[in-house]
């Protein structure tokens, strides 16, 4: 059994119909399970794992929610085939935030290379599918 992952980002989001349709229909996360009385379900995402709550009821606010609230958010997720995702995201009509790329990046004496692109959910929180193309030294 894999290991649990350590952390679980869980975003508010404006309306979880949408962001459904968004996370599931156009991204292919699966939902483990919902409360539909409290507007919340948790999501699967290959390894990656996150909750959708709609702000209702008890909350963990910082400071007052506004829209776009994912301002500042950005999550970089693992997926099996970032190209094929990439074309389902514009398939569905969903601008891409960043195009699809590859980026290499330095670590010590070596870069480690993505395959990658940027998109954002209904709610401006900002998504780096992204698959790993190894590394090459410097």
């Amino acid at each position: 059994m894999a290991e649990p992952p350590v952390l679980i980002p869980e975003l508010y989001v404006s309306d979880l119909a949408r962001s459904l349709g968004f996370y599931v229909g156009v991204l292919g996360c699966t939902v483990t399970y919902g409360r539909p009385e409290e507007r919340f379900d948790f999501l699967e995402w290959g390894r990656a794992r996150l909750m959708l709550q709609e702000p209702v009821g008890r909350l963990f606010l910082a400071c007052p929610l506004e829209h776009p609230y994912g301002r500042g958010a950005h999550f970089q997720v693992e997926v099996e085939d970032v190209i094929a995702l990439a074309e389902r995201v514009r398939a569905a009509g969903v601008p891409l935030f960043l195009d699809l790329e590859e980026r290499w990046y330095r670590r010590g004496a070596v870069e480690v290379g993505n395959r990658q692109f940027v998109v954002a959910d209904p709610d401006g929180y900002l998504l780096r599918p992204f698959q790993d193309l190894g590394e090459r030294p410097v």
